[in-house]
């Protein structure tokens, strides 16, 4: 009859699978790959950019005029050359390997929250210390993911010092109150310009690098 038929195929069927060997499993997974790492950079980059145009405000307003006036711009003096400064022309900086613009990046962001540390140990009030530690923490964290791409990307992390030469990451204190006033308006300013530029480099580089990819691993069971 038809429903003997059907019931004698659903005992064959069963049957032969109970006799089939174990089969590996496909594992589908997404691996944290280069493109991942890239815009978590860029990300953390662009967050820092934002936070940094708060913490500005309120620095310079510490400050006081003239530095928090908004027309105020001064020439770099002698003693700012040693905060790493992202004044370079455009064409020579894109020119650069990836490699080489990374490394910079990673050498100035670790030079700048060198310097960084310093204003925060020196500020006068707990609202602009608590802004400085903050943005602090920000920062390393953006060295650490620099670091991150570095390594997904199979390229080595600068070597030697990131600190000036000779300064063995301890910041000189100004010979008196303007100029270190001066200093800290020029510190501003080139971590300001550094993070723009980055998060030009690390857009163009996700673009170049294909997002986290999807891979298919197999596992065996039962063998």
């Amino acid at each position: 009859s038809p429903a003997g038929d059907s019931w004698g195929i659903f005992t064959f069927l069963c049957a032969a699978l109970c006799h089939l060997p174990a089969l590996p499993a496909l594992n589908c997974s997404e691996e944290l790959g280069a493109g991942q790492s890239i815009q978590k950079t860029y990300d953390l980059t662009r967050y820092l950019e934002h936070q940094l145009r708060t913490l500005a405000g309120t620095y310079l307003n510490y400050l006081g005029p003239p530095f928090n006036e908004p027309d105020f711009n001064p020439p770099r003096l002698a003693r700012a050359e040693r905060v790493p400064s992202a004044t370079v022309d455009l064409d020579l900086w894109r020119g650069l390997t990836d490699n080489a613009r990374l490394a910079a990046n990673y050498r100035a962001y670790s030079r700048l929250l060198c310097y960084l540390r310093a204003l925060d140990g020196q500020a006068a009030t707990a609202e602009l210390r608590h802004r400085l530690g903050h943005f602090c923490s920000s920062l390393q964290g953006l060295v650490l993911s620099i670091a991150g791409v570095m390594s997904s990307l199979g390229y080595p992390l600068p070597v030697g010092p990131s600190v000036p030469p000779g300064s063995q990451g301890v910041v000189v204190v100004a010979p008196n109150d303007f100029l270190k006033k001066m200093d800290d308006f020029w510190l501003l300013k080139e971590l300001q310009t550094w993070l723009w530029r980055s998060a030009k480099d690390f857009n163009r580089l996700k673009k170049k690098v294909p997002p986290a990819v999807v891979t298919l691993r197999l596992e065996a069971r039962g063998f």
